[in-house]
C-alpha cells in the first residue's frame, strides 16, 4: 500500500512557475511515480512520468516546460513547471504503482487527492 499527498498547487500568472510535491508513504525508488491533471469539464490525463528504471516521459504540451525528479532519500517526487500556460489549469495528481504504461491512467494503482494549479492570463 502506498499513501500519496500533493502539495504546491497555488495561482500564478502566465509565464510563472511552480513546483508540486508528491510525498508517499513508501519507498519511491522502486516504483514508477507519475503525474496527471484534470481540467474542468475534461478527463484526466498523462502529464509526466518517471519509471523505477529512471526513465522520464512528457505529454507533448508540457514537454520542454515541465520535469519530473524524485529524491529517494525523502520520498519525495517533484514536477517543476516552468514557463506556465493558462490551459495547464487543472487539478494535478500524483500516482504510482509498481509496474506502469506510463500515460496510461489505469495501471497506477494509488493516487493523491490532488492539488490545484490556476494560472491566469
Amino acid at each position: 500500500q502506498v499513501q500519496l499527498e500533493e502539495s504546491g498547487g497555488g495561482m500564478v500568472q502566465a509565464g510563472g512557475s511552480l513546483r508540486l510535491s508528491c510525498a508517499a508513504s513508501g519507498r519511491t525508488s522502486s516504483i514508477d511515480m507519475g503525474w496527471f491533471r484534470q481540467a474542468p469539464g475534461k478527463g484526466r490525463e498523462f502529464v509526466a512520468a518517471l519509471k523505477n528504471n529512471g526513465n522520464t516521459y512528457y505529454a507533448n504540451s508540457v514537454k520542454g516546460r515541465f520535469t519530473i525528479s524524485r529524491d529517494n532519500a525523502k520520498d519525495m517526487v517533484y514536477l517543476q513547471m516552468n514557463s506556465l500556460k493558462p490551459e495547464d489549469t487543472a487539478v494535478y495528481y500524483c500516482a504510482a504503482n509498481r509496474y506502469t504504461t506510463y500515460d496510461v491512467l489505469s495501471t497506477y494503482a494509488y493516487w493523491g487527492q490532488g492539488t490545484q494549479v490556476t494560472v491566469s492570463s
